[in-house]
């Protein structure tokens, strides 16, 4: 039996796909504002993309929001991620930064998860593990092609490094050029999570070509999918209430 990783009340590798929204505030009000609309939707985590944030480069006044977003959002699951500019994220910092900043958020143990990006030296990424595990805290290891979909061998390749270096949930977001990309992504994750995965793992094709991906992670074996509540973090997602609906309406006929 795989592993599942339970953050607060919420199960991911169990039952339906979960459903993340992510907060993209780029100030402290933009931010609670955000998290009082997102607190009552039906949802199950939410990420808090900080790279948005005016003042990420301050890793106290993050430490400070991030008090009052987990004030705002008791009862959710909250992931922490960083996206950086080769990834699609809005900033680009040290990577002495970046492993500074999410060491430091994951010692708070006020989020339930970090993200991580696969591709950093390697002993940074197992270190950073090592104090997200300490501090009970899990870890998502991630890989975004905004350009174009890897072959499925690659992708899995990817996975399963993300895999050995420590995660707890491996990811893999990708971008499509025809139905057959969509395709190879879907079989890539069906392979991964038949044969290798020893735990969650999720996975994506995004834009419109992809969203077909972001609904049929139980046929397929992605255990999170990303929606959105007003603004999009990633191009492709489609609104919560939509995203839920999609989800129910193929597990019911699976």
């Amino acid at each position: 039996m795989k592993n599942v990783v339970k953050i607060k009340n919420v199960i991911i590798g169990k039952g339906l796909p979960k459903i993340c929204v992510s907060m993209i505030g780029e100030t402290f009000k933009e931010l609670i504002d955000e998290a009082n609309f997102l607190k009552d939707l039906d949802l199950d985590v939410v990420e808090w993309r900080a790279d948005f944030f005016n003042d990420v480069t301050d890793i106290d006044k993050v430490k400070e929001a991030l008090k009052e977003i987990r004030k705002v959002l008791a009862n959710r699951p909250i992931v922490f991620t960083f996206r950086s500019a080769k990834e699609g994220g809005q900033k680009e910092v040290t990577p002495s930064f970046y492993f500074e900043l999410n060491k430091s958020i994951a010692r708070t143990k006020l989020v339930e998860v970090i993200d991580i990006e696969l591709f950093n030296d390697e002993r940074d990424i197992k270190e950073l593990v090592e104090v997200a595990h300490a501090a009970s805290v899990a870890v998502i290891i991630s890989n975004h092609d905004f350009h174009k979909t890897p072959d499925k061998e690659e992708i899995i390749s990817r996975l399963r490094r993300a895999q050995e270096l420590g995660a707890d949930i491996p990811k893999i977001a990708v971008m499509p050029t025809c139905a057959k990309d969509v395709i190879t992504l879907l079989d890539a994750t069906r392979i991964m999570s038949e044969e290798y995965a020893i735990g969650p793992i999720i996975t994506m094709s995004m834009a419109g070509k992809g969203v077909i991906s972001r609904v049929s992670g139980e046929l397929f074996g992605s255990a999170l999918t990303f929606g959105a509540a007003k603004m999009v973090s990633a191009p492709g997602q489609i609104s919560v209430v939509d995203l839920r609906e999609s989800i129910k309406l193929l597990h019911n006929n699976i």
